[in-house]
């Protein structure tokens, strides 16, 4: 007969939706914003938040046991750093990402997982009729503001690290490939003042580009903002290339990315490669669930430590360096060849 410890460990995992759905709701809610700096009684938060007292109760019995809030000794909800970071008005919120993370839609997908797992790809477009990317903007306009406003705040929390572990010194000018609102790029440019940069993402990415890049801002004169398709052609010439997630596709692909770099760049330029490893780090239960999600919804995926560095070399380049950014992320210093 399986042990107490047992039942409980694998009914916690079965049911660990309700960690995502409660995370979720309180959001929703706006709990993080009612709870303010004093301890507060359920009651006055359930009116804060126009909830029934009783069952917003229940929630934060199950936020509390993941440790986002707590409850003092006379009854009372305080905030901890996680219910803290789940404010919109946090200095490294992470709001958007949790929301993007339980966007209703992606819901039903996760019960497709045996037939994407079977098949070796993505279940979207048959669920949906089309790609995921076509589908989110076209009939999720709410989710894909979600999305943005998710990846900015992704990119906000590493790229004042990637800036400190990024060597600048000798380099002119850098070309941030994929690099969606140019977050990183801008620190970058603020840290080294005789820099230069180049930002290439998708033609409405790059027009929603960092208010410091764009025309009249404070960096604006430093740098090229390029609307275009890094699968079909990178117009740059930089000593630094930087791919920061962006090579989750297929490995076809990803070489090709990095090819387009390489082809325009001088020789030995800099790569940069930028990513999570499945099989690496702390982060490993999150970046496995992340692999699953890619898997499910577009056929990416997050590559190990061997595949990438495998992947990097195929393209031609030579790795001089791998080291942690942070828990999620490593960083991949290559060279092109002389």
């Amino acid at each position: 007969m399986a042990s107490g410890e047992l039942v409980t460990g694998l009914l916690e995992h079965a049911l660990s939706a309700a960690c995502a759905a409660s995370l979720r709701a309180a959001v929703n809610l706006g709990l993080p914003e009612a709870l303010g700096d004093e301890p507060t009684t359920v009651d006055d938060l359930a009116t804060a938040v126009g909830a029934d007292a009783a069952s917003l109760r229940r929630l934060l019995r199950a936020l509390t046991s993941y440790d986002v809030f707590a409850e003092n000794d006379a009854g009372r909800f305080v905030h901890t750093e996680n219910s803290l970071a789940l404010r919109e008005d946090s200095p490294n919120s992470l709001k958007y990402l949790v929301l993007w993370c339980t966007e209703p839609w992606l819901w039903p997908l996760w019960a497709h997982l045996d037939e994407s797992v079977r098949a070796g790809g993505e279940v979207f477009t048959a669920v949906h009729g089309r790609k995921f990317y076509e589908h989110l903007h076209a009939e999720w306009p709410e989710s894909a503001k979600v999305f943005d406003r998710a990846m900015t705040q992704q990119t906000t929390v590493s790229a004042m690290t990637i800036a400190d572990m990024l060597p600048m010194s000798g380099s002119e000018k850098i070309a941030d490939v994929g690099g969606g609102q140019g977050i990183v790029l801008a620190t970058l440019l603020e840290r080294h003042p005789g820099l230069t940069g180049v930002l290439l993402d998708l033609p409405d990415v790059v027009a929603n580009a960092d208010a410091r890049l764009r025309p009249g801002g404070e960096l604006a004169d430093r740098v090229r903002l390029v609307g275009g398709d890094c699968l079909e052609e990178i117009p740059a010439e930089a000593d630094v290339y930087l791919f920061k997630n962006i090579l989750g596709i297929d490995e076809d692909t990803s070489v090709l990315i990095l090819r387009n770099a390489m082809r325009a760049a001088p020789p030995g330029a800099r790569m940069v490669v930028v990513d999570n490893f499945v099989d690496d780090g702390p982060g490993q239960r999150l970046t496995s669930a992340m692999d699953l999600r890619m898997l499910l919804v577009m056929g990416g995926r997050k590559h190990s430590r061997e595949g990438l560095l495998k992947l990097v070399e195929r393209a031609g380049l030579t790795v001089h360096d791998v080291r942690p950014v942070d828990s999620n992320l490593h960083m991949i210093e290559a060279t092109l060849p002389a």
